[in-house]
């Protein structure tokens, strides 16, 4: 069962990923404090909570297309051209915060970036190209079942 799930609803199961995988990793590389504590400290340069947030978004929004485009739109521009839309701009945001981050080295108290943090970073670049590959897989299994339709077997002489 789990694994006609994973192959027949891999869009579900990436946004589940996405949302919990960046989440998990900043929970577990930063000290417990609370979420206003965060933002009131948040530095572009040295913060590391608005990465799972981009991850949240750009997941909330691949879910929602999904959800409303059903199988002949699954297969045209809707869903494949705003989840490469939502993960290219994701990865040049990442990749421009990662430049920063890992351009000075160190956190904002002072600590050097752990392998945690370097993982959460490779994690979203992951999980955004993911995003692109099954949108386009899923167009393509869409698009092949709209032309297995398309055939009339009634026509085809032997």
């Amino acid at each position: 069962m789990a694994i006609s799930f994973l192959l027949f609803s891999a869009p579900v199961f990436l946004v589940i990923a996405d949302t919990l995988l960046p989440s998990a990793l900043l929970s577990s590389s930063l000290s417990l404090k609370t979420l206003s504590t965060h933002f009131n400290n948040y530095s572009f340069q040295y913060s590391l909570i608005d990465i799972p947030i981009i991850s949240i978004i750009r997941s909330a929004i691949i879910i929602c297309v999904y959800g409303f485009c059903d199988g002949p739109r699954l297969s045209k521009g809707p869903y494949l051209g705003i989840t490469a839309i939502c993960s290219v701009s994701s990865l040049a945001f990442v990749s421009l915060k990662a430049s920063f981050v890992f351009g000075s080295g160190v956190t904002q108290k002072g600590h050097v970036i752990t392998s945690m943090e370097t993982a959460l970073f490779v994690c979203s670049m992951v999980m955004g190209v993911a995003h692109i590959i099954v949108a386009y897989r899923t167009s393509c299994r869409e698009r092949r079942k709209l032309l297995v339709y398309k055939i009339d077997i009634e026509a085809v002489s032997f």
